[in-house]
């Protein structure tokens, strides 16, 4: 519940037009992606306790220090990403006020609060990572909720566009909602299998210090095959969606969003395989993380097509009423 105190502060500031909060909305979301690309340039550049400590990034200082066991490259890299939570949590405070201001519907402000909430438990997630000593799982964990807040924050920027006063109502059939639905959870596995591969794969996140990162000691060929079957499934359910939005005369919405979504899904099954044949380079790492951005962004996209809000009919005027 938001206090009347925030609401008269914020009620001073001039009143947002659509346009500047689906513009704020959007910065949220490449800020959300943009941070978990940058979150893995930090692991494949073996930078991930380029600051060791955490919330400072070395015993008694905030900053970098000249410390012979850590080359100031890998200082630099972590550093940098630590202050682009900064860039994430002012985009989500933009956001929050802008639809405060607008005195948007619940539903949206809830969205919206989200931002800086979901944000602020990355940062923690990350300093656990750390002082574990980029433990696998704590390295997966990043990753997924990183994946969830641009979920939420593609939802966002979709309701944001939406009118508030408006009917809800079913775009396609339900057994079709239902098989979107089913194709979000097969993204879901295919993610969380993905950060398995990671975790044994080898790209650890540190190589600065005499120690060994603990991984994940599985078979990474067996957890790559798992990975690619899921895929395999995520993207079988995507076509037969699109035959069956297709079939039933599916709004062009609907169909865009799905289009798109199926050629991100088929880049990034390439990358995939780019990436197992040459030995997992550090570039595609990246690029890789940025597709599943890509796709999670597109997912939640394509589920959100599934409900239209329309604007309310215009009440018809009596006749012999007077309209004033």
């Amino acid at each position: 519940m938001i206090s009347r105190g925030f609401l008269r502060l914020v009620d001073r500031l001039p009143l947002p037009p659509l346009r500047v909060q689906r513009l704020a909305a959007l910065a949220v979301l490449l800020s959300q992606a943009g941070i978990a690309v940058t979150g893995a340039v930090v692991r494949v550049t073996a930078s991930g306790l380029g600051c060791p400590t955490w919330p400072k990034c070395f015993p008694g200082s905030f900053t970098p220090t000249r410390v012979a066991e850590v080359p100031v490259v890998h200082q630099a890299i972590e550093f940098g990403n630590r202050m682009l939570t900064g860039v994430v949590v002012l985009c989500a405070a933009l956001v929050v006020l802008a639809v405060v201001r607008a005195r948007r519907r619940p539903e949206v402000i809830r969205y919206a609060w989200l931002m800086p909430g979901g944000t602020v438990l990355q940062a923690v997630i990350g300093g656990i990572t750390v002082r574990t000593g980029l433990l696998w799982w704590t390295v997966s964990i990043h990753l997924l909720v990183s994946m969830l807040m641009v979920w939420l924050a593609t939802l966002l920027y979709l309701k944001v566009g939406e009118p508030d006063d408006a009917i809800t109502t079913a775009a396609y059939p339900r057994p079709l909602r239902l098989l979107a639905g089913l194709s979000a959870l097969a993204l879901v596995g295919t993610l969380v299998v993905g950060t398995l591969v990671t975790g044994a794969g080898p790209h650890a996140g540190d190589k600065s210090l005499d120690r060994t990162v603990p991984r994940l000691q599985l078979e990474i060929v067996t957890l790559v095959h798992a990975h690619a079957q899921f895929l395999v499934a995520y993207l079988a359910l995507l076509v037969g969606l699109a035959c069956g939005l297709t079939a039933v005369g599916a709004p062009r919405t609907a169909l865009r969003r799905l289009r798109i979504l199926l050629v991100l899904v088929i880049a990034q099954a390439g990358i995939g395989i780019v990436q197992y044949l040459t030995d997992v380079p550090a570039v595609l790492v990246a690029l890789h993380v940025a597709g599943a951005a890509a796709c999670t962004a597109a997912t939640a996209a394509v589920w959100a097509a599934g409900r239209t809000r329309e604007p309310l009919p215009l009440r018809p005027v009596a006749a012999g009423a007077t309209v004033h």
